[in-house]
């Protein structure tokens, strides 16, 4: 089993900072929805007991379209999505790897995921599995 550790993050203007337990070489995913793709946002998901909210849920706005099951958790202030709860895991969290802070992720390897025929390859919507 691979070794976790702490990975610290947070929006640009820091109102917002989690904490997320993850290896320190990290497996993400590389969406091309129409969110994803338009945002440059790199999949990190792990369940909720991997993940902790430290500041911000003060300033977190939430967006919803299309089945409404994603909670797209945005900083009110900046902008920025660090994190949210995707529609493929609604039990968990998937952050943004491009909002961690330098320091502790070792590797990182990218797989693209077809996010524009979600339902053609996920008929009732859910992704694999999570690893706890």
């Amino acid at each position: 089993m691979t070794s976790m550790i702490r990975h610290t993050g947070g929006c640009h203007c820091g109102r917002v900072r989690f904490e997320v337990i993850a290896p320190g070489d990290l497996e993400v995913s590389e969406c091309n929805c129409s969110i994803c793709s338009k945002s440059g946002y790199l999949h990190l998901t792990v369940p909720k007991s991997r993940f902790r909210l430290l500041s911000g849920d003060d300033q977190l706005t939430t967006y919803q379209f299309n089945t409404n099951t994603a909670q797209h958790l945005f900083c009110s202030v900046c902008g920025v999505k660090s994190f949210y709860v995707p529609r493929s895991h609604p039990e968990g969290f998937s952050v943004n790897v491009r909002c961690l802070d330098p320091g502790t992720v070792r590797s990182m390897r990218v797989t693209p995921v077809d996010g524009r025929r979600w339902e053609e390859q996920y008929p009732l919507g859910r992704g694999p599995p999570l690893e706890d």
